[in-house]
């Protein structure tokens, strides 16, 4: 097992002392563009608008899984991790391409600010509504966990060797770096998200995008350096393992195979769907400003995207040469910024500027899911059935407790923190495209589809996945997949959301087909209009009622 170790000098937490100064900048900043508006447009959904920059650079779904859980799963098994990510180069043409422009002319036609609010007002049913909020919440809360860990790791790393004994001396078996990091990363991004809402989410989200691209092209750049180019890399990454790091289906000392045929045939449904029906990304559909903005966000998106994993992919085949064996492999990429950058001339300074990277990834998805979760809360739960004339005062409120509120839910979680990140990151997506996509789909483009259709769909996808995981988690390691024990059943050697979708459309369209049509004004109403920027229809909690 390596030595942990951290870097000398404060100048990496000094670097992200400072990028965390700069987000919360940012929050005051985004307060000011909400306050122009109502609280709940505003806060909720950023006034409808989003430009192409904002759009694509907001909508990666970047998080802890991306350098954290990804790097581990590369580091682990190898070459291979190439192929189980490949589909994700595809996620802006599935999730802009396919359902961003209906969505955007759906939200403005409705008036919908939430995407329970769309589903609602499109199948003219509060089931709908309140079954998609709670799914939501459901699968964003076992992220939010996961997210968290990611944060409190990626400071416990920074931290300066000469600080660690004050805090370790008397703390036995207690990580108090861990919860130090913690501590801070909570604070921080609940505070921002707090102060500005939806538009702190797109505009730290924006800054922090960029922080990733320099931050992930400067950590490839050093690391191949050190190594002496990737060939040299990838023979060292080989001699530490086997050859099994450079083939399918992946190197394991136990005789696990990572990535089957079947899997990988799946991991194209997982990441394309993943993106199309997270809630996060569904939300930034319906606030962007116009066509010509999604246009240019397809292709924004695909390439940063490419610019992302793919130096990633390499970055930890490098990791693999330089550290033989470490335990923690969800902490490599945090590794390798110190260890690339430790002799160099302000290197502790400049390891901060590269953990910057993984740090406003997590930060990004936090911030965007805490909106998300207090909107469902709020404005889907409490406004619609419990409070139909209240106050924006009193949902601003009820909104900043419920994001304190959330921020402690995953603090308490964390206390005995998730040992496997991209398990979780792996199965909210893949469970929530079964549950959002075909019902996201009918909701689109079917005129026929009824609300008992879109609640079977949910219902059936998400039922699916969530069975296939409680019988994979009590069976026996099957040898196949990551080496962990939060893992699904691999029915015929496919990924549950091959399955859960599959049941989700079935249930959709044959429930659909067996109920009574929707009412043709509603129809109409929705889908005979041609014009992108129909005029909007103002919000209101009882439009379905």
């Amino acid at each position: 097992m390596a030595e942990e170790w951290r870097p000398e000098g404060f100048g990496a937490i000094a670097a992200l002392g400072v990028f965390i100064v700069a987000s919360i900048w940012l929050g005051a900043l985004a307060q000011r563009a909400v306050s122009k508006g109502s609280f709940l447009q505003g806060y909720f959904l950023g006034n409808r608008g989003l430009g192409a920059w904002a759009l694509a650079l907001t909508a990666t779904v970047q998080s802890g899984g991306t350098f954290m859980g990804f790097p581990s799963l590369v580091y682990s098994y190898g070459w291979v991790v190439a192929l189980w990510i490949a589909s994700y180069m595809v996620v802006p043409i599935t999730g802009f391409g396919v359902l961003a422009k209906r969505f955007s002319q759906l939200s403005r036609r409705t008036g919908a600010i939430t995407v329970p609010d769309l589903f609602r007002e499109r199948f003219n049913s509060p089931a709908v509504g309140l079954v998609s909020s709670l799914l939501i919440m459901f699968f964003m809360c076992f992220m939010m966990v996961a997210q968290f860990k990611a944060g409190a790791s990626v400071i416990k790393v920074a931290w300066p060797q000469e600080a660690t004994p004050t805090l370790t001396a008397t703390g036995g078996d207690i990580d108090w770096l861990f919860y130090l990091g913690l501590a801070v990363f909570t604070v921080t991004v609940v505070s921002y998200t707090m102060i500005g809402g939806f538009l702190a989410a797109v505009w730290t989200d924006l800054f922090q995008s960029v922080m990733m691209f320099i931050g992930v092209a400067f950590l490839l750049g050093l690391a191949l350096w050190r190594l002496g180019g990737l060939d040299e890399a990838s023979l060292r990454a080989v001699e530490n393992t086997g050859p099994g790091f450079a083939q399918a289906p992946g190197f394991s000392p136990d005789g696990r195979e990572f990535l089957t045929p079947g899997l990988a045939l799946s991991f194209f449904f997982v990441w394309s769907f993943g993106g199309m029906g997270s809630p996060a990304t569904l939300v930034r559909l319906m606030a962007c400003k116009d066509t010509q903005t999604i246009r240019r966000s397809v292709f924004l998106l695909a390439a940063y995207n490419m610019m992302i994993y793919l130096p990633l992919i390499m970055i930890c085949v490098a990791a693999r040469a330089v550290f033989p064996d470490v335990e923690k492999s969800d902490e490599i990429i945090p590794r390798m910024a110190l260890w690339t950058t430790q002799d160099l001339w302000g290197g502790s300074l400049l390891a901060g500027l590269v953990l910057a990277a993984p740090f406003g990834a997590v930060m990004a998805t936090v911030s965007s899911y805490l909106v998300v979760i207090a909107s469902g809360l709020v404005r889907d739960v409490y406004q619609r059935f419990f409070h139909h004339d209240a106050g924006q005062r009193e949902i601003q409120y009820l909104t900043y407790a419920t994001m304190a509120a959330v921020g402690l839910v995953a603090v308490l979680a964390n206390l005995r923190p998730v040992a496997y990140l991209q398990a979780i990151v792996v199965f909210c997506g893949s469970s929530g495209a079964a549950a959002f996509v075909v019902p996201a789909v009918m909701a689109a483009f079917w005129r026929r589809a009824t609300a008992a259709g879109a609640l079977a769909a949910m219902l059936a996808g998400s039922g699916v996945a969530l069975i296939l995981l409680i019988v994979g988690s009590q069976m026996e390691d099957p040898l196949v997949g990551p080496a962990t024990s939060f893992r699904s059943y691999y029915l015929f050697g496919l990924e549950p959301i091959v399955w859960g979708l599959l049941a989700s459309l079935l249930a959709g369209v044959l429930v659909s087909l067996c109920t009574t049509p929707p009412d043709p004004k509603l129809v109409s109403r929705l889908f005979d209009v041609e014009d992108f920027n129909t005029p909007e229809k103002t919000p209101s909690p009882t439009l379905a009622s």
